[in-house]
């Protein structure tokens, strides 16, 4: 026992803040106090990480949201009807990890906003397929049209995984946690909006004929995806002018923006890095862990009102994506309430460990719902979308965060990067781990 908490408490000096240099500014008019600081605060960057943020998970959120639409188009195979939920989220989060952790060890020359422009682009070209796959490959079998599926999931996770290496390590160089916070906050209006825009789609399918619902089907599908499409290329605009920007040193105003790369950087290793980060680094590894049982419970809870007499938005097309806008309207919520500093636990890193632990209670409280139609022992709807899904959206939210936000207080100046994009192959690393588990999920 006592090896294992030498192993979990580092050094007493590796969780004491690292003083800045005299010459690095501490105060701003933002709203976070920052006691690493080296850039005053800027909107415009806020809002273009917050961008960032959107356009980072709208493609996994594209996914997730159109549950309704691949439930339909895969209702002749049972098998591919129980497991493409799980399929999505294990090729997503294993390639997500594989790239996540390629691209954390190659620190020397890495040119992050590179990264992050290459990222955009493959989502570009991954979404625009999509989009027509609903035109060109509408009367395709089952396997082909699955295949072509997990196809484009892993061109849109290797994405994903360059992105969040990108911009987590772009963002640590200007050693703010409020933008991180709006990346964070980003990612959960990208999980919020899709889930509404899906919600909207089930109730316009028409309520009688049967056979006109495939085709509303197919084209909210084609929404979705172009959608998507459009995110990216305007995500791509911003950064693009954020980069300009930085490198011309544009004051905008009043307020002098400094390149993240002016800071000095140095090649870190990982295990380096965990001992710097260990307890964030576990915490947000268990978090996510923890939060993947939630999308194959959530495609498959109906409500207890599902019954043909019910309301439209009771009926599974509309129902389920409402659970998911629950979920992610508490992640966002709570990804808000950090900006903050009050309400943060991101220098309290023992906190968020036995948060993240805790939060595990979750899972047998989904066994309490309707799942697959077949009954709940609570038999409330609410008890479900307010109890369930909107305190472990909030408490996924809130714990990602503070984890996130706090990484680059533990480390040097020239660390930043590297911690960064070391936090996000954690992150994917708990999304993986937690992929894989949820198929035991699946078969419940």
């Amino acid at each position: 026992m006592d090896r294992i908490r030498k192993w979990l408490i580092p050094p007493a000096v590796a969780y004491e803040p690292i003083e800045e240099p005299a010459n690095y500014e501490d105060e701003s008019d933002s709203p976070i106090s920052q006691s690493q600081s080296s850039s005053p605060f800027s909107r415009p960057i806020y809002w273009v990480f917050f961008i960032l943020g959107v356009s980072m998970l709208w493609a996994w959120n594209m996914f997730l949201a159109a549950a309704p639409f691949f439930r339909q188009r895969f209702q002749s195979n049972t098998w591919v009807t129980t497991h493409y939920q799980s399929s999505i989220l294990t090729v997503s989060t294993v390639t997500n990890l594989t790239s996540a952790f390629v691209l954390a060890k190659v620190q020397q020359s890495a040119s992050y906003p590179r990264r992050i422009i290459v990222s955009l682009l493959i989502n570009i070209a991954v979404f625009t397929l999509l989009a027509f796959s609903t035109l060109v490959l509408k009367h395709a079998s089952v396997i082909v049209y699955f295949g072509f599926l997990m196809g484009m999931v892993f061109g849109a996770s290797m994405a994903t995984g360059i992105n969040q290496n990108g911009v987590f390590a772009y963002v640590s160089g200007f050693g703010r946690e409020e933008y991180t916070q709006a990346i964070m906050s980003g990612q959960g209006v990208a999980g919020v909006l899709p889930c509404l825009a899906q919600m909207l789609s089930g109730l316009a399918v028409p309520e009688e004929g049967e056979e006109q619902a495939p085709d509303a089907s197919w084209k909210s599908a084609f929404a979705c995806f172009i959608t998507a499409t459009g995110v990216s290329s305007l995500t791509l605009v911003a950064f693009v002018w954020l980069t300009k920007r930085q490198s011309l040193h544009i004051v905008d105003d009043n307020s002098e923006s400094s390149n993240s790369d002016q800071l000095p950087s140095k090649t870190v290793s990982l295990w380096t890095l965990f001992s710097k980060l260990r307890l964030p680094a576990i915490s947000i590894f268990l978090c996510f862990v923890v939060t993947m049982v939630f999308p194959v419970y959530t495609s498959r809870i109906e409500s207890i009102r599902s019954t043909s007499d019910a309301s439209r938005l009771f009926q599974p097309a509309a129902f389920i994506p409402l659970a998911f806008f629950f979920w992610n309207a508490g992640d966002l919520l709570a990804r808000m309430l950090v900006l903050n500093p009050r309400y943060s636990l991101a220098h309290r890193p023992w906190a968020l460990l036995i948060l993240s632990i805790a939060r595990a209670g979750f899972i047998p409280l989904y066994q309490l719902c309707n799942i697959g139609g077949q009954g709940a022992i609570v038999e409330s709807d609410f008890f479900y979308l307010f109890v369930v899904q909107l305190l472990f959206g909030a408490t996924n939210g809130y714990l990602s965060s503070c984890c996130m936000m706090g990484a680059s207080y533990w480390v040097s100046a020239e660390e930043r990067e590297p911690a960064g994009g070391f936090m996000s192959l954690m992150l994917v690393g708990g999304l993986a781990a937690g992929s894989l588990l949820s198929f035991f999920a699946s078969g419940t």
